[in-house]
């Protein structure tokens, strides 16, 4: 599942952030930001128009993110043994 799919206040855990390209500065940036397998993740909030951005709540830390962004993050509902 992306995290765009994720419904408002289910709790779920990174699996993998997708590379669209060999040296991706996004997904680099969002690994360093905590999406990193393993790490519990929830929808807190979206914005009105559109639903952008949606507020991610990555352990403690909360972001904005762009859909385009969220969707690049694929998720699971349990937690890696």
């Amino acid at each position: 599942m992306k995290l765009t799919d994720l419904p408002h206040r289910t709790a779920a855990f990174v699996d993998e952030v997708l590379d669209l390209s060999a040296n991706d500065a996004i997904a680099r940036r969002l690994r360093e930001l905590g999406f990193i397998a393993g790490e519990r993740v929830e929808i807190v909030a979206a914005g009105p128009f559109g639903a952008e951005p949606l507020l991610v709540q990555v352990g403690f830390t909360r972001f904005a993110l762009r859909r385009v962004e969220a969707g690049r993050v694929r998720l699971r509902m349990e937690p890696v043994a």
